[in-house]
């Protein structure tokens, strides 16, 4: 294997023809939501299986039940090294509305931007920039030797849409797909000049509650006062989730939450957040989470309940007397740490039936759960990952939490017992999902540097 400085300036000399490659693959209006896109779709396949191919690697096209997957090995010529499997998505998101792009969303383009250059496309940062990131740092291993370690590649092609062929791909493939750690180029940074390396997803529980009483609706004028009402009582119970400090009160919510390190801790106290600006910009002030908490700690690394939707009695325009025959609500938790979200949603139903008058009965319709992820802190991967960023980018990477959930790292990890890096250089201002999406040139650049820099310090 080349020395990591011969690799990188092999990426250097590579850079106009990486930025017509990446333009080349988001000329393909691969968005899989939409069936007028399928062939599309699969010609992206095509492509990234080719660029693979290209790279010596044993790559196909594999069909589902849906967009197909695109899934290829290379194995170094060094032996005792690990194996790493990359995943990716190829698949993008419709551009609509169309008439807000101010240039055509699958004409790729370079615009100049408070950071620098800009690509201008489609699937540029989400997930095609970072996704050739990865790709053109092999490339650059290939040009100048060896791989620096054993590498498999999974680019999905439904990620936009649900991921539905997924469960089932993992499950005829697993074998085929285990290996010692799973990279994840789907995140961001913390700012520009600063990369971030995220070790905690969140995950979730979703649960509706359906609370009823009589049999039928009833006129307020006849029976107010007399019958119960489905909305008060549910009202009730969504009031006592939480106490006057934010804290969720269902039995042994926080079983399994635990502390972040000192070294985390002390590194998000010093990151230059402003959480005025943060709520401020979303026409708040006032944090609303636990009390004693930053609000980096509650959006990351401290576990919610919300209410998501209500809904009772007449809601058209104008007024009807009713007291409804019955009332439910959509709740979610964001989990972190060991918290089980099936422990947690029967002690909700504990919770709602103990606050259950005379008259009333419920019904409860999940949909869904799943744990949170932690990369340990203790990782030697994450580790060494964090030394290389600190060497491309001069400044240590903050160690970030995600509020949302990555279904694919926790199915991952479930099923195959494989823990996953989350290294990505996206920014916030990046307008994933909507137009005018774009990508720093710099975070691809970059990008692709960083990306040499952790293979080589995981092979070592």
């Amino acid at each position: 294997m080349a020395g990591i400085d011969t690799v990188l300036a092999r990426l250097d000399a590579n850079r106009d023809a990486a930025l017509q490659r990446l333009f080349d693959f988001l000329r393909i209006p691969s968005i899989s939501a939409d069936p007028t896109y399928t062939a599309d779709c699969r010609r992206a396949a095509e492509w990234c299986a080719n660029e693979l191919k290209g790279l010596g690697f044993d790559a196909s096209v594999r069909d589902t039940i849906g967009h197909p997957m695109v899934l290829g090995h290379a194995r170094a010529k060094r032996r005792d090294v690990p194996h790493v499997l990359f995943y990716g998505h190829y698949d993008v998101q419709p551009v609509d509305p169309l008439e807000l792009w101010t240039t055509k969303p699958f004409e790729p383009t370079l615009a100049n931007g408070p950071n620098g250059q800009q690509i201008v496309a489609r699937g540029a940062c989400d997930d095609k920039g970072q996704l050739m990131t990865f790709v053109e740092a092999v490339r650059a291993f290939r040009e100048t030797g060896d791989l620096p370690c054993d590498i498999s590649i999974l680019f999905e092609g439904e990620e936009e849409s649900g991921s539905r062929s997924l469960p089932g791909f993992m499950a005829d493939n697993a074998k085929e797909l285990k290996a010692d750690l799973m990279l994840v180029c789907d995140t961001g940074m913390w700012d520009a000049q600063t990369p971030a390396i995220t070790t905690m997803l969140r995950g979730i529980l979703l649960e509706e509650i359906r609370i009823k009483a009589a049999d039928r609706d009833l006129h307020s004028g006849m029976y107010g006062g007399a019958a119960i009402n489905p909305i008060r009582v549910l009202a009730r119970i969504l009031a006592d989730l939480h106490d006057a400090d934010g804290r969720v009160q269902v039995k042994d919510f926080y079983a399994g939450v635990e502390e972040l390190p000192d070294e985390v801790a002390e590194q998000w106290r010093n990151l230059k957040f402003d959480s005025g600006a943060f709520l401020g910009d979303v026409g708040l002030s006032q944090p609303a989470g636990e009390k004693g908490r930053s609000v980096l700690e509650q959006v990351w690394s401290r576990p919610t309940c919300d209410v998501n939707g209500i809904v009772g009695g007449y809601t058209l325009a104008g007024s009807k007397t009713v007291l409804p025959a019955e009332a439910s609500a959509k709740i979610s938790f964001r989990l972190v740490g060991r918290q089980d979200p099936d422990a947690i949603r029967r002690n909700l139903r504990d919770f709602v039936e103990a606050r259950l008058p005379a008259d009333c009965e419920v019904e409860y319709i999940p949909h869904g759960g799943s744990p949170a992820l932690q990369l340990p802190f203790a990782s030697e991967a994450l580790s060494r990952a964090r030394r290389a960023l600190a060497q491309e980018w001069d400044r240590e990477p903050v160690m970030a939490g995600c509020g949302g959930s990555i279904p694919i790292v926790g199915d991952f990890k479930a099923k195959l017992g494989m823990d996953a890096l989350l290294v990505g250089f996206g920014l916030d201002d990046d307008k994933v999902h909507s137009p005018n999406e774009k990508y720093e040139l710099a975070s691809f650049q970059k990008g692709a540097r960083s990306w040499a820099r952790i293979l080589a310090a995981l092979s070592n």
